[in-house]
């Protein structure tokens, strides 16, 4: 079968067909190249005719032009000469044994010779001596043509005429130099600023002054020591490394860190702001990195090294994963429901379930619509400005000085030097130390990061408890305290993830509340009514009418209990059923120990709390409920998918992702024989499972709220009576023990839990029929004690007269369903209630309580340690409808949106 053998447009492969070197004739001209110089000499012959004529007025144009035919012969023989050129090559082009001769036997021998005997070099500067003296030729005989003189007289004379021109060259030069002047000098002004220099003497900071990031700092001071004694590593083959980013949360103590390297090593500090390099125009950040590069090198050769910290880094040019996200690192548009704090937020979950929430979150959102011309608006923007960034060479700039190439020193040594012949001096080695700083390093380019450039990446995440104490410890240090070290201790522990800023704030926060009370110095109440109002902050002034009070405390009792009985790997830390500016009530939980693992029971524990607000609302409001727990449900499903489809915490082993990726059906499924989207059979099996899984655990939650019944209802009863309680409070209403600022003893009378229990009553048939609560909360004198015994367990457990001792902690055999208190007899064990009786209202600093981790509950950050505490607040109040008048109504039922 014959082939197709037309040609094919493109590109001639390399051995086929006619190339340049090949061709039978010249290629042909374009009329401007062939008339290009006759037109050229033309119009020289044109300027000396001018000029003969401006010499002598009378002379008419004929005569001159006779004159200059005359005298400039020179200029006729060149345009001979041009006409001979233009015919050989019209006759190169019609001719191909002519073009072959003179292109191969010609000039081809003439090539062929000059390329045995001589360099490419040697015959570049040649041609370049050539080609001046072509044009000092032409220079003498023009001159000479204008100065009546001949060519080579004129040569001589030509300084003189320069001379006498001088003054009006030196005026453009000069005006041409104020030209530039003004663009240098704005441009010189727009590149100062953003950059600080602190000299040696300047700098008190040391490695004592960081606390709690001692694996860091060991680190680092390897770094130093290569940038103090670089011959320790350069003289075994070793380069010392020149770059370091620290990374982790803010506040942790990245800034202090870089300071004390130099207060250490006694060289000078150059701080570059994060704004430095944001610019109105583009360029001046390239000047700015250009004119800082310089300064590091003057003072590293002056001081024998530099250091250079770059805070904020990713505003130098954001190129990385997170490129084209908003503000903290979600994109435009997408920030997850579940960041909001409340009972329908998920801030009484652990730290892992939260970045497991947020990323799942992340994953389902989508980007709000933008404006559709404004896309064109930051195109402009970006080519005429800077765009309110870092513009596209400051970067650049930045990256080709941390590892490009370092020109020679001086003009002697650059210029002087080689103008002898002379191999200039190298560059020397500059001791610059890069550190850098950063919150999202995901958003740094690559190429920044590289070794090289930034050699080492330490990341400076939060304390562990031993820093924390001692953070706390210094801190403490500098005011007056009565705490002791157990109560430090404590409090490191209730602060799982506070930083170094935190913990400087909460003690200053300390000192202002004891300094308000006429006080100089700290109590542990201060510290506890610091830490609450850092977290929580103040409470505001509005109060709950009485249904909704009481199913707000209910909402929050059934969490409580629900945790109190199933999650035996945290604490609770706080309870409160204020008002704040984001909640309406919560319940948080702390860590009391450093846990990097997490386990089925510990995610099932979560589930368990998360439904306990609905088991709670149906059992107690006779089978209704709020629309509250809506953000309740949504963390329990999303926590029970993982662990049935992803994690293998269910009843199939298979992972739903993987099996959805590539097709292979339902995940522990055994095939259905239909023609089914399998994408379509797994979700709905996946999500039949699920539903099952939470159908059990919810069945759970209902045997456990029925079992502690009465716990729920005397927790509740202390949140309305005291609004907000401590861990240890919460503890000991449930063990009905004595607490640091409520006594639970009273709650084994028998007659107040009738009392209890007939307020309930009243409250759901008031939350029937909307109308007022027909009982007064029963009555329950406060407790006496000392202010600095706020967090101290006391040293006995107290025994019910029946003989069922109440639990000291969560039985760690205990079911979800069992762990039920004892009802204790009318009379506490001591005979009576306690003296110095206030009423049900008392409040203040003390009853207040704390509670919270002072970074106020933040969801952790990509790769860190889960956040430890975990609050649950509630959400739109009762499971009534709003009214007009009352606090926080929300039309719509849904929370979260005020």
């Amino acid at each position: 079968m014959e082939q197709d053998t037309a040609p094919v447009e493109g590109l001639r492969p390399p051995d086929e067909g006619p190339r340049d070197d090949r061709r039978p004739t010249r290629p042909k001209l374009p009329m401007w190249d062939r008339v290009k110089f006759i037109l050229l000499l033309a119009l020289l012959w044109l300027v000396l005719v001018w000029a003969a004529m401006a010499d002598n007025p009378l002379l008419p144009f004929d005569d001159a032009a006779r004159v200059q035919a005359r005298d400039s012969v020179w200029i006729f023989v060149l345009i001979g000469l041009e006409v001979l050129r233009q015919i050989h090559f019209l006759v190169s082009e019609r001719w191909s044994g002519y073009h072959h001769f003179w292109t191969h036997r010609v000039f081809g021998g003439v090539e062929r010779v000059s390329h045995r005997r001589l360099s490419d070099w040697t015959r570049f500067r040649i041609a370049r001596a050539v080609k001046w003296v072509f044009w000092i030729v032409v220079f003498a005989l023009v001159a000479g043509a204008a100065l009546d003189t001949s060519p080579f007289l004129a040569l001589f004379q030509a300084p003189a005429l320069l001379w006498q021109f001088l003054p009006l060259i030196v005026q453009i030069v000069l005006l041409m130099f104020v030209l530039i002047l003004q663009f240098v000098a704005l441009f010189w002004f727009l590149s100062r600023g953003g950059i600080e220099t602190y000299y040696p003497d300047d700098i008190k900071t040391r490695f004592t002054d960081v606390w709690g990031q001692d694996h860091v700092l060991d680190r680092i001071r390897e770094n130093l020591l290569f940038l103090e004694k670089p011959d320790a590593i350069e003289a075994k083959g070793g380069y010392v490394p020149g770059g370091i980013l620290l990374w982790g949360p803010p506040g942790t103590g990245k800034t202090l860190m870089a300071e004390a390297m130099a207060g250490e090593t006694g060289r000078p500090y150059v701080f570059v702001d994060p704004g430095a390099f944001t610019n109105m125009f583009m360029g001046v950040g390239i000047l700015k990195v250009k004119s800082l590069f310089r300064k590091l090198r003057k003072l590293a050769l002056r001081y024998g090294g530099v250091i250079v910290f770059f805070d904020e880094a990713d505003s130098l040019g954001r190129r990385g994963a997170l490129a084209q996200g908003g503000p903290g690192g979600f994109p435009r548009g997408m920030r997850p429901a579940v960041f909001d704090e409340g009972c329908h937020g998920f801030s009484y979950l652990s730290g892992d379930t939260r970045w497991m929430l947020t990323r799942t979150a992340m994953s389902v959102a989508k980007p709000a619509p933008e404006d559709p011309g404004a896309g064109r608006n930051r195109v402009v923007m970006g080519n005429m400005m800077g765009g309110g960034g870092g513009d596209m060479g400051t970067l650049q700039a930045l990256l080709s000085e941390l590892s490009g190439l370092k020109k020679p020193r001086g003009l002697v040594n650059r210029y002087v030097r080689r103008l002898l012949g002379m191999r200039p001096k190298p560059p020397p080695k500059y001791r610059i130390l890069t550190v850098m700083a950063s919150n999202l390093p995901e958003a740094l380019d690559e190429a920044l990061l590289r070794p090289g450039r930034i050699d080492r990446i330490y990341k400076v995440g939060y304390p562990s408890k031993a820093g924390r104490v001692r953070t706390y410890q210094g801190y403490l240090d500098k005011v007056r305290n009565e705490l002791t070290e157990d109560e430090v201790d404590k409090l490191a522990v209730i602060t799982p993830y506070a930083t170094g800023a935190t913990i400087k704030d909460l003690v200053n926060e300390a000192l202002i509340t004891a300094i308000r009370d006429d006080r100089e110095v700290i109590e542990w109440r201060d510290v506890m009514q610091a830490k609450r109002l850092k977290q929580l902050g103040p409470p505001e002034d509005v109060e709950y009418i009485e249904r909704e009070r009481h199913a707000v405390a209910v909402h929050e009792a059934c969490h409580a209990v629900a945790a109190y009985r199933t999650r035996y790997h945290m604490e609770i830390d706080i309870a409160t059923i204020e008002k704040g500016a984001e909640y309406l009530g919560m319940v948080a939980s702390i860590k009391p120990e450093d846990q990097f693992t997490r386990w089925r029971t510990e995610y099932e524990s979560d589930i368990y709390v998360s439904l306990a607000s609905l088991a709670g609302e149906r059992m107690f409001f006779e089978g209704d409920s709020s629309s509250g727990v809506s953000g309740d449900l949504e963390h329990a499903t999303t926590v029970a998918t993982q662990m049935e489809g992803f994690w293998g915490m269910g009843s199939t082993v298979s992972s739903y992702a993987t099996s959805a990726q590539i097709g292979t059906g339902t995940p522990g499924g055994r095939g259905q024989g239909n023609r089914e989207d399998p994408e379509d059979v797994a979700r709905r099996a996946l999500a039949d499972r699920i539903e099952d899984n939470l159908t059990a655990y919810l069945e759970q939650v209902v045997e456990l709220l029925k079992a502690n019944r009465r716990e729920v209802l005397t927790l509740a009863h202390a949140l309305e009576t005291h609004k907000t309680l401590t861990g240890e409070d919460v503890v000991a209403v449930l063990e009905r023990r004595q607490g640091p600022l409520v006594d639970g003893t009273v709650y084994q009378r028998e007659e107040l839990l009738r009392e209890i229990e007939d307020y309930h009553r009243a409250a759901v048939a008031a939350h029937r029929g909307h109308a007022k609560v027909s009982v007064t909360l029963p009555f329950v004198p406060a407790a006496t004690v000392t202010p600095d015994s706020a967090w101290r367990p006391p040293t006995a457990i107290t025994a019910s007269p029946n003989g069922a001792d109440a639990p000291a902690g969560a039985d760690p055999d205990a079911s979800p369903n069992g762990g039920a208190l004892a009802d204790g007899p009318d009379a506490s064990p001591n005979g009576g209630t306690p003296a110095d009786a206030t009423g049900p209202d008392t409040t203040g600093p003390d009853t207040a309580g704390a509670g919270a981790s002072p970074n106020g509950g933040a969801a952790a950050e990509v790769g860190d340690e889960p956040e430890a505490t975990a609050a649950e607040p509630h959400p739109n109040g009762a499971a009534e409808s709003p009214r007009a008048g009352e606090p926080e109504a929300n039309a719509t039922g849904e929370p979260g949106h005020r």
